[in-house]
């Protein structure tokens, strides 16, 4: 989709994540689409991974660097893990200021330069031209960090933008962004909290809306709190998968008394990306040896199969398919299999929430801070919105309806609720 001079320029939204991103077009009549990008099993999506793999190839007798971003990029570092950089949660170092750059090909890359590089090749996986594209991208309210430098943090991100081609740039607040179709329901002055739950992150927000004013929205408090879907994923991993992966075995050293297997091959069950790193001679038959005396050596060799194979992937799928059903279902059946090895567990939704309890807290506590910043009371909120996979997890909805009321709490889109609110934005009111 290349558009001539002489045409005007294709209006997005970019909702670059710390864990996915989220493209979405808007047309002369003001309609949006979702940029759809491929999966591994051959389907599409509306999120691409932001992930960047970086590796070099022997071309003509010079070496060239290449580069993925998405699925791509996770295929690219689990064929070579070893000679394959992995760049993640680009977005989480916008604002330090002691982040600069990186070692890459004995070359001194900056950070600008990495979020540029992903942002090119997503929208080649969206078949558009940055030079022909106006672009309004987000930003958190406060950006990841104790240290973070707010103005520091959208300079770089307008540097990035920049130098991915893009002639035309406007930044807006994310929570802003996410509400944006709500708030513009509102027939009269509104204190709107607004939660976006990401794979990584989740924000809460205290917003002022001010429909038909100058200003039409004012930032009055913010948290936020390093954890999300993700995390409810690890929660799975630990009490349903760890155990067949012989995290509960013991095994004995010249036959003395029982020890536990080392926990921090179970530590990286969490993070694919880590468990690939476990894919060396070494690591494999340290588990294989302690497998030989181990109190269920089995499910010591179904770890083994499953970094030896790369099996990681088809894990934390299975893993996240279980989690979705039980926004839905009182249980939801977990069904993984590899050679040697076949999980078919049943998990009940009282145990899952039993489960992400210390999760929850944690939300809780990052809610009331959000609006003890901002001066106010519970009461106060007139109206709630939440969007993000996470928001449809039934005991996170709920927290928000213990705090303000069932009739206060409102869904938003899934995963484009942001980027659609960037795209329907007009440029020229933007707060940020």
């Amino acid at each position: 989709m290349k558009n001539g001079s002489s045409s005007p320029p294709v209006r997005l939204g970019i909702d670059f994540g710390t864990t996915n991103s989220v493209i979405v077009l808007r047309n002369g009549n003001g309609d949006t689409r979702t940029v759809r990008f491929p999966t591994p099993g051959g389907d599409t999506a509306d999120t691409c991974r932001t992930l960047l793999a970086l590796w070099q190839d022997l071309t003509g007798g010079r070496r060239q660097t290449e580069r993925a971003v998405g699925e791509a990029a996770v295929e690219a570092y689990l064929d070579d893990p070893t000679e394959t950089r992995l760049i993640m949660s680009m977005k989480s170092y916008l604002a330090q200021a002691s982040f600069r750059e990186t070692q890459l090909f004995g070359q001194r890359v900056p950070l600008e330069t990495l979020i540029a590089s992903f942002l090119q090749e997503l929208m080649k996986l969206a078949d558009l031209a940055p030079q022909d594209c106006a672009v309004t991208v987000g930003r958190p309210v406060r950006f990841v960090g104790d240290t973070a430098d707010d103005d520091l943090g959208e300079a770089r991100l307008r540097v990035s933008l920049s130098e991915a081609g893009f002639p035309e740039i406007s930044i807006m607040l994310e929570p802003e962004a996410a509400g944006w179709k709500f708030a513009h329901r509102l027939n009269h002055p509104a204190t709107v909290l607004v939660g976006d739950f990401g794979g990584g992150t989740s924000d809460f927000s205290v917003l002022r809306f001010e429909p038909g004013s100058a200003q039409h929205t004012q930032a009055l408090g913010y948290a936020g709190v390093g954890l999300a879907g993700d995390q409810f994923d690890t929660r799975i991993i630990d009490h349903v998968v760890a155990p067949f992966l012989g995290r509960d075995c013991t095994f004995r050293i010249m036959g003395g008394e029982p020890l536990p297997v080392p926990i921090e091959w179970y530590t990286s069950l969490a993070r694919w990306h880590r468990l690939s790193l476990m894919r060396t001679p070494r690591i494999l038959n340290e588990i294989a040896e302690v497998a030989r005396t181990a109190s269920q050596p089995e499910r010591l060799m179904n770890l083994v199969e499953l970094i030896r194979e790369q099996n990681g992937q088809l894990l934390y799928n299975a893993v996240s398919a279980a989690k979705r059903t039980l926004s839905s279902e009182d249980s939801a059946v977990l069904r993984f299999s590899q050679k040697g090895l076949r999980i078919e567990e049943t998990i009940q939704r009282t145990d899952f929430e039993r489960w992400i309890a210390p999760d929850l807290a944690q939300f809780g506590d990052a809610i009331d801070l959000a609006i003890e910043r901002s001066n106010l009371t519970p009461d106060q909120i007139d109206r709630v919105f939440l969007t993000g996979g996470t928001s449809f997890v039934p005991a996170v909805r709920e927290l928000f309806i213990q705090r303000f009321g069932a009739d206060k709490v409102e869904l938003g889109g899934e995963f484009v609720s942001v980027a659609e609110g960037l795209a329907l934005a007009n440029p020229t009111a933007l707060t940020a």
